[in-house]
């Protein structure tokens, strides 16, 4: 509700003194046309210019209407929004309807100051390829590969270290491939390859998101040529692993020895829970495997008594860790201590003797060829490695839904047998499997 002030206009002791009523009420300026003291129903009291700007009325809050001013306070100029004094309302209106004459909406340009504070300053580090990595770990490696882990450790071990503090648009094709040759160099092909992959993945999502033009990784190769491992350890070396395995601590040896008598992945084996052990089966569930498909390990009496024998720690359930919260890690640490008492072992009786170098990967292709040699049919070693091509490839995989889990348990114990014999030195005989069993 609009009034009419005093003719001689307001007074400091009209601010304090006019009382609120049931509405808002403005009371004009007589001094200063368009001025206007504004009081809500609640009492408080605010200061508005009101005027008109390209043919259409407008209003400019000018500040908190307050009836005098401590002598302590700052005596700079009160600014727009601030608390101000009916002097100092008139000189901020007044220099208000100095910029209207100029053509400036003050209240627009006020808006646009608002709008401009809200906005969140830009991160200057925001494109460091530290924080950029991360990003793509979370938004994007998480939610789509099985793989993430790996790919946040290769950042963190081998990449940020040498680009964490730069921008990712100043990484070039030539800091790519210093970066490759360097891990090439070192002796690790290999580490190389999968950093190259990682990379390349990592930049065309970068330029997905327009953080970037175009990617480093243009006219890049793969730095080395790969071929298909084929190590199969004999049965001497297996013999070998076996008895090496028990020099580990805990829980590297008896999960070398799950590895030994499953075939199953390292990741696999090394994040297996006991909630998974159903029976005399180990269910291994499609988020954990390689190929997204669940997995029923039938697990043999020496599988079973290894499990049996592994202590219970804390309360995750899992079944190789060291701190009851997650799972083993430090697999290459202790594959050279696996190494180093396998030659051991082979140098007391020849100290010339040399190990030649395998992985524990080489135990899955070692299982696949053992039962192959102990004719064990190949669908059914294809079952107890979970593989999806091969035999079970293309339409078959459409039609074929038998799960194999008896044929697939009478392989396992077959090859448990096998290892038995030969971990305590017997002959190694072929133990045929009929095939009508």
């Amino acid at each position: 509700m609009a009034k009419n002030g005093a003719k001689s206009g307001l007074t400091s002791a009209m601010v304090e003194t006019i009382r609120p009523e049931a509405q808002r009420v403005e009371i004009g300026d007589g001094l200063l046309p368009g001025l206007y003291l504004v009081i809500q129903p609640t009492g408080r009291r605010s200061w508005a210019l009101r005027y008109r700007f390209d043919g259409k009325p407008a209003k400019l809050t000018l500040g908190t209407a307050i009836a005098k001013r401590e002598a302590t306070e700052g005596q700079s100029e009160p600014t727009i929004g601030s608390a101000m004094t009916l002097a100092e309302a008139r000189r901020a209106a007044r220099a208000a309807i100095a910029a209207i004459q100029e053509g400036v909406d003050p209240a627009a340009g006020l808006r646009l100051k608002k709008q401009a504070a809200k906005v969140e300053p830009v991160d200057p580090d925001r494109d460091f390829v530290r924080l950029q990595s991360a990003n793509f770990i979370e938004r994007y490696a998480k939610p789509r590969l099985r793989a993430w882990k790996e790919i946040e450790r290769q950042f963190k071990s081998e990449i940020v270290p040498v680009w964490g503090e730069r921008n990712v648009q100043d990484i070039a094709k030539r800091d790519v491939l210093d970066l490759l040759d360097a891990i090439t160099d070192r002796g690790s092909p290999v580490t190389a390859n999968r950093i190259y992959a990682t990379l390349r993945r990592f930049f065309e999502w970068l330029v997905e998101r327009d953080v970037l033009t175009s990617s480093p990784m243009t006219g890049v190769r793969k730095p080395t040529q790969e071929e298909a491992r084929e190590r199969v350890l004999s049965d001497h070396e297996l013999r070998l692993v076996w008895q090496a395995a028990d020099s580990l601590s805990h829980p590297f040896a008896p999960m070398v020895k799950l590895l030994v008598l499953t075939g199953q992945r390292r990741g696999e084996v090394a994040g297996m829970a006991f909630a998974e052990i159903e029976g005399k089966t180990w269910i291994i569930p499609k988020g954990r495997t390689k190929n997204g498909i669940e997995h029923a390990v039938p697990l043999s009496a020496s599988a079973l008594e290894v499990i049996n024998g592994l202590p219970r720690i804390g309360h995750a359930g899992l079944a190789f860790t060291t701190t009851g919260e997650t799972r083993v890690s430090g697999f290459t640490r202790a594959k050279t201590r696996l190494d180093v008492a396998m030659l051991s072992i082979m140098q007391k009786d020849d100290p010339e003797a040399v190990l030649t170098p395998w992985t524990l990967h080489d135990l899955r292709r070692t299982m696949a060829s053992g039962m192959a040699r102990l004719n064990i049919p190949l669908p059914v070693i294809e079952k107890c490695l979970n593989h999806a091509s091969g035999s079970f490839a293309g339409i078959v995989s459409v039609y074929q839904k038998h799960d194999y889990l008896e044929e697939k348990r009478r392989a396992f114990e077959i090859w448990a047998g096998h290892v038995e014999r030969m971990a305590s030195g017997e002959a190694a005989n072929v133990i045929p499997m009929k095939r009508g069993a």
